[in-house]
């Protein structure tokens, strides 16, 4: 027995291949499509592991799914990179639709190492969305890859809606308006006042391009003052009150990542340096969904509670002690909500990449390119243990993942939490065009360009039941965007808010 495996189970997975790569051009001619930038993600994750080997040995490609329109990008990276299955097997393909976390990726792929079933398993995900913008703005088309109805041989979807049709009627429909309305909920329990929340938020995100303009693979390079992010302007308008542009994840990115995992039997055998070996110590899912609406507490997440205290006591860490940590930043409450989760205070760097805004946030890949990150910081700082956390849809699902350079006492730590946060998850049943008065449990004022547009909140009734609506009153809505509204009282007719 090799003295590498000495102490450890030949099955423990290790992520052993990592690569992120981007490309920024203005032309959008000399940028390739998202198909091709996950293929060389893969290929340079091969040259970090110093195994180009592995390609051709892949069990698995795992991507999850993005903007573009292939049917089956597991395919098309089996057929370009030759890839077969160590019995010679056509290699399996797994597409994961939209609403399913990406951790759930790493989990498989994990898992299936740990069981034993495959040996390499390929993980990637790219998005070439800035490519497209520049065609547009050049009134042309960037070319992609067609590829119809070629199925993969595996299908990740969600079990039920991100959304709610009471939701929908009152004008909420992209991501922001839901995450501005669970922060407003989040600011009125933890007693702040709207410029408190404002200026914290603004604070927190100046230090994430901070973070980024130190990252040579984060998209932006620059810093950018807290009072800019903070204010409505005609370079970073306001998206939902008080959410501006620089509060939103950045999607029009070209970027892709790539990882690599295999057993450390093959680890082993192809002679894979060790210090290149990074260990999934424990992870944890909460995969119960709740519309945002239907949330008793909505500035609360019991799946980010139990999914961390889970993960933590797995790994036997505490998250308040952990040096690395990329807390998923698709909006400020994902932030926000995870701090109160893990009684975590907002010292310290909360990104390791320079989070969603200024790293990047390619629309369904994000957990991948900041999977990346840490296992090369770990490799950096052996003694350390690193956290990335996940989240799908409106704060829907919830994953934490903790990765070290050392193995845990266990060959991989996981634990699907979904049972326990869906007890632990108190609901509201809806309703749609109530009349009466009612109680805002949370709120936002939704934008047109620059025009404060409609004011859209969550009403507590006095029958337990909640239900959706609107204003599009001038004074109500910047009433809004004054003093707290949250715990107020309004009157509802036929979907709409008054005083």
């Amino acid at each position: 027995m090799s003295d590498l495996l000495r102490d450890i189970d030949p099955n423990t997975p290790v992520l052993v291949g990592v690569a992120a790569v981007q490309q920024k051009f203005e032309n959008h001619t000399e940028g390739v499509e998202a198909i091709a930038l996950m293929e060389r993600a893969l290929r340079d994750a091969a040259r970090d592991a110093g195994a180009p080997e592995l390609l051709a040995a892949a069990d698995e490609i795992l991507v999850p799914k993005g903007i573009w329109k292939y049917s089956d990008p597991g395919r098309l990276l089996a057929n370009a990179l030759d890839s077969r299955s160590s019995d010679g097997s056509p290699t399996t393909t797994l597409l994961a639709e939209i609403g399913i976390l990406q951790q759930s990726l790493i989990s498989r792929a994990c898992g299936q190492i740990s069981a034993g079933a495959v040996s390499v398993v390929l993980v990637t995900g790219a998005e070439s969305k800035y490519r497209f913008l520049r065609a547009k703005i050049a009134g042309a088309t960037a070319f992609e890859t067609v590829q119809e109805n070629i199925e993969p041989d595996i299908k990740l979807q969600p079990s039920a809606d991100l959304w709610s049709e009471v939701e929908s009627a009152a004008g909420l429909g992209m991501p922001v308006g839901y995450y501005a309305i669970i922060d407003s909920a989040l600011r009125y329990k933890q007693g702040q006042s709207v410029d408190q929340h404002r200026d914290e938020m603004a604070a927190m995100y100046a230090r994430f391009s901070e973070t980024a303009a130190d990252n040579p693979d984060a998209w932006s390079d620059e810093k950018v003052d807290a009072k800019f992010i903070r204010e409505h302007s005609r370079a970073n308008r306001m998206l939902a009150f008080p959410y501006t542009k620089l509060h939103n994840s950045q999607w029009n990115v070209d970027q892709a990542a790539g990882l690599i995992f295999c057993s450390a039997k093959v680890a082993t055998e192809l002679g894979i340096d060790r210090r290149q070996w990074i260990f999934p110590r424990a992870s944890t899912e909460a995969n119960f969904m709740s519309v945002v609406a239907a949330r008793k507490d909505l500035g609360s997440s019991p799946g980010f509670r139990i999914a961390g205290e889970v993960a933590a006591q797995m790994a036997g860490v505490n998250f308040r002690d952990l040096q690395l940590k990329e807390i998923y930043s698709c909006f400020p409450a994902a932030v926000r909500v995870q701090l109160e989760e893990f009684a975590m205070g907002d010292e310290g760097k909360l990104s390791v990449t320079g989070a969603m805004t200024f790293g990047g946030g390619p629309l369904n890949n994000f957990v991948l390119q900041a999977t990346v990150k840490m296992a090369q910081l770990l490799r950096e700082q052996p003694g350390e243990v690193g956290l990335v956390t996940s989240v799908s849809g409106m704060l829907t699902k919830q994953a934490c993942a903790l990765w070290s350079a050392s193995p845990g006492a266990e060959a991989w730590a996981f634990a699907d939490v979904s049972e326990q946060v869906e007890r632990e998850s108190e609901q509201c049943d809806l309703v749609a065009q109530y009349t009466g008065r009612g109680t805002i449990a949370g709120y936002t004022v939704l934008f047109q360009g620059d025009l404060a547009w409609r004011g859209v909140a969550v009403f507590d009734l006095p029958s337990g039941e909640r239900t959706v609506a609107y204003t599009e009153d001038a004074v109500l809505i910047e009433q809004l965007q004054g003093e707290e509204q949250c715990g107020n009282s309004f009157a509802l007719e036929a979907g709409q808010f008054s005083v």
